[in-house]
């Protein structure tokens, strides 16, 4: 029988890059403690990261020596795996959409889950939970339209939503129009001048 530490690594071994390991999902190797020994055994080693809690990645092996994992990988298997939506920042987004030019120096990401930051290397991603209108139309253009626009705030919205009509494709900013009832009054408010106004 294989010892623990090679079933784990043999698992994780046949994931795809970024996908997490935990150790409910390892439960059909051994018991719990068991498989947390073990799991910590292999971080020890270096041969998983702990990215957060109860929360493992595979390192990368690369001709260039070992890397973690790609983030926007790393956070899209989480979200698969948790249940989650997990999507970029507002800050993020309105430097996408280029309605800024600062460039967010935190990775931060919004999700449906609790808040907690999540390790990969020496970078350090912080997920924050968000109101459900933030998360509407989650990974689409008019998603990080209503990200950004949340960022941006009540007094740039007016200006900022001019430039989106002008930049996205119209069936792209219909989109934004129709979840406009989903977004606090202030924003479903500049979005409707912006529309008809």
């Amino acid at each position: 029988m294989q010892r623990l530490t090679e079933q784990i690594l043999s698992y994780a071994g046949g994931l795809p890059e970024g996908a997490p390991v935990s150790a409910k999902g390892l439960l059909h190797l051994g018991n719990r403690a068991a498989v947390d020994q073990a799991l910590s055994r292999l971080v020890e080693r270096g041969q998983l990261m702990r990215a957060g809690r109860g929360v493992y990645l595979r390192p990368i092996s690369s001709r260039f020596g070992i890397r973690s994992p790609s983030v926007e990988q790393a956070v899209e298997a989480l979200a698969s795996q948790r249940g989650e939506v997990i999507v970029p920042s507002g800050a993020a987004a309105a430097n996408t959409l280029g309605l800024t030019t600062q460039v967010p120096v935190r990775l931060v990401y919004l999700t449906s889950g609790r808040s907690r930051t999540m390790s990969l290397g020496k970078q350090v991603v912080e997920l924050r939970h968000a109101p459900r209108w933030q998360l509407a139309l989650s990974n689409r253009p008019a998603g990080e339209a209503v990200r950004a626009l949340a960022w941006l705030g009540p007094e740039k919205a007016e200006a900022a939503l001019q430039t989106l009509k002008r930049r996205l494709p119209s069936t792209t900013f219909q989109e934004l129009v129709a979840v406009a009832p989903q977004l606090p009054t202030w924003l479903a408010r500049s979005v409707g001048k912006a529309a008809h106004g």
